[in-house]
């Protein structure tokens, strides 16, 4: 009985053994778990070298703003109805890239839509696959942010979503939280969850005053900072106009007097202050590996809208490791106090945050003389 016990434990041990085997890539250079994870690494790092530049600017912003609207224009409802409801993760912008870019909540998409044709084009990777694996390699540039899982294998895209399915920031909470529940049962949490998202995030196509308004090249940084300043009372504007649809007054509007500043989505703000999230919210705050964790679990979510993910590979091992977090707390931006905040939830206690030393907070623009900084940002939803 002892020597059948060897025997199977042998066995296991051979068979695992096999099914851990490595797989030689054609590129001579790496190995993979499954020969389908091979062709993404040529990619990773055309992206990150030749895209991303290696770090956390614009280009990673709008490859993971891609990912969420590629992704949410799944209806299983309208599908119900006999309609066709998208195909959800399937990369249907990069094949109606002269439609679907241009649908109304879609503006600015085209940016990192012109980006990733040239790569589609140039290997043999669906256009789903493409979207979400330059998402997960994207953020990863981004200190703070977690390893983003990523599945291969999503189908070819065979037809056009239907318009109207990516919320838009001047939408009611009700009726955004309603339409997540619809594309993949998302939880008000997880909406939270995902508008992590937003602590890299620029705008200019909601207030279309402050579309060429100089900003600097400071990278991004993926932190909890977003959950605290969206709690702040708002002040005023970027800009001059105060009736921009999906925008409110922020908290820190301007800088030296030019129309540039911290433009805050009508959306944000509700969700911020809705009793159904609002808790959520602000436990977010100086809870960097929390926040990290969640959005992790709800991006690997998200990319699989539209699949059984049981029938994707998994190539997770091809996502580089991301940048550490910065280790910087949330903080008050200067001259701003616990009394600045516009407190939601009073089931758990809002945390003790130091404020930042000096003047208002200047928020950071092109150099003197230089008028050529990145300022093409369109997170509108």
């Amino acid at each position: 009985m002892a020597l059948s016990l060897l025997s199977l434990v042998a066995l296991a041990v051979s068979v695992s053994a096999a099914n851990y085997k490595r797989v030689a890539c054609p590129d001579g250079v790496n190995t993979a778990s499954n020969e389908a994870c091979c062709a993404f690494f040529s990619i990773r790092d055309d992206l990150l070298n030749n895209v991303f530049d290696n770090q956390c600017g614009e280009e990673v912003h709008e490859a993971l703003r891609l990912t969420f609207h590629d992704a949410i224009a799944f209806s299983p409802s309208l599908t119900k109805e006999g309609k066709f409801g998208g195909g959800g993760a399937d990369g249907s912008p990069l094949l109606f890239p002269t439609i679907e870019p241009f649908f109304f909540a879609n503006i600015g998409i085209i940016d990192s839509v012109d980006f990733l044709l040239p790569i589609l084009a140039n290997n043999n990777v669906s256009a789903g696959d493409l979207v979400q694996f330059a998402g997960a390699v994207a953020v990863t540039t981004c200190p703070g942010a977690p390893q983003l899982e990523f599945l291969a294998g999503r189908s070819p895209v065979t037809q056009l979503p239907p318009d109207g399915l990516v919320p838009l920031p001047n939408q009611s909470v009700t009726t955004i939280l309603e339409r997540f529940a619809d594309a993949n049962d998302f939880t008000p949490e997880e909406v939270v969850h995902l508008l992590a998202s937003h602590s890299t995030a620029r705008a200019d196509h909601v207030d279309p005053n402050i579309q060429d308004a100089p900003f600097d090249s400071t990278p991004f940084t993926f932190d909890t900072q977003v959950f605290l300043e969206v709690l702040l009372k708002g002040t005023g504007f970027p800009s001059n106009a105060t009736d921009n649809v999906g925008e409110v007054a922020s908290p820190l509007p301007q800088h030296s007097g030019q129309d540039i500043g911290e433009l805050r989505l009508q959306s944000d703000f509700l969700i911020a202050r809705d009793p159904r999230t609002a808790c959520e919210w602000q436990s977010q705050i100086n809870q960097q590996e929390q926040m990290s964790a969640n959005f992790k679990a709800v991006m690997a979510k998200l990319a699989v809208i539209g699949h059984n993910a049981n029938e994707l590979v998994d190539c997770s091992e091809v996502i580089p490791t991301p940048v550490p977090a910065s280790g910087k707390p949330a903080t008050f931006p200067a001259t701003k106090t616990r009394a600045d905040i516009q407190q939601a939830c009073d089931a758990i206690p809002f945390p003790v945050l130091r404020t930042d030393p000096g003047p208002a907070t200047d928020i950071p623009h092109c150099p003197d003389g230089e008028t050529d900084c990145d300022t093409d940002d369109d997170d509108d939803s």
